[in-house]
């Protein structure tokens, strides 16, 4: 329990920051569009299913979160949000424009900025050092993207059918991506600190 107390009052680095040590704008400004292109990226993993797809972005942002930290995670989210807003098809689907932004799955797209913010923050605060608190830090972020999520689809499709069609069928999904994402970390680090033991 000490432990974790110490690790929530005391700021880590993250892995973009050890893995590119030089600060300034520039590197600012890289890693945020390098966050914001690889959840566009992982968007276009997808199953196709109503009115919720299965897509690879929850992998990418909370990695996204995960690897920049709290205010580069969420910005390169919302960049990636802005970007698919004004047009450009980095949407699940290859799409883009607000209306998608507006429909059923409107919620779980302004899920993203917490889910990266919150995860961020506790890799932060050292739980992406090891596998048990990098994958509780992975579950509260996505914890964070169906707590948006759901209420707006229940605009779509009823209360009463919002566990249906908006949490059971994405379960095994959710659970497999955030075991991968949250296997990376523990993995960047040892690439990182080969000698850390």
């Amino acid at each position: 329990m000490m432990n974790m107390q110490r690790g929530l009052t005391v700021r880590s680095q993250v892995i973009a920051e050890a893995a590119w040590p030089v600060t300034g704008v520039y590197r600012e400004v890289a890693l945020i569009l390098l966050g914001s292109g690889l959840v566009a990226l992982t968007a276009r993993i997808q199953i196709h299913l109503w009115p919720v797809p299965v897509t690879g972005q929850t992998f990418g942002v909370l990695l996204v979160g995960a690897l920049l930290g709290s205010r580069r995670g969420a910005l390169a989210v919302l960049c990636y949000l802005a970007q698919g807003a004004v047009g450009l098809p980095f949407l699940a689907g290859s799409v883009g424009g607000i209306g998608r932004m507006l429909g059923p799955t409107g919620g779980y797209l302004l899920g993203f900025v917490p889910a990266a913010f919150m995860t961020g923050w506790l890799c932060e605060h050292g739980w992406d050092r090891r596998l048990p608190t990098a994958l509780l830090s992975m579950l509260i972020g996505n914890a964070c993207i169906y707590l948006m999520g759901l209420p707006w689809l229940a605009n779509f499709v009823g209360w009463d059918r919002v566990l249906r069609v908006g949490v059971l069928p994405f379960i095994p999904g959710d659970l497999l991506k955030i075991a991968l994402a949250a296997n990376a970390l523990p993995c960047g680090w040892a690439l990182l600190q080969p000698s850390r033991r």
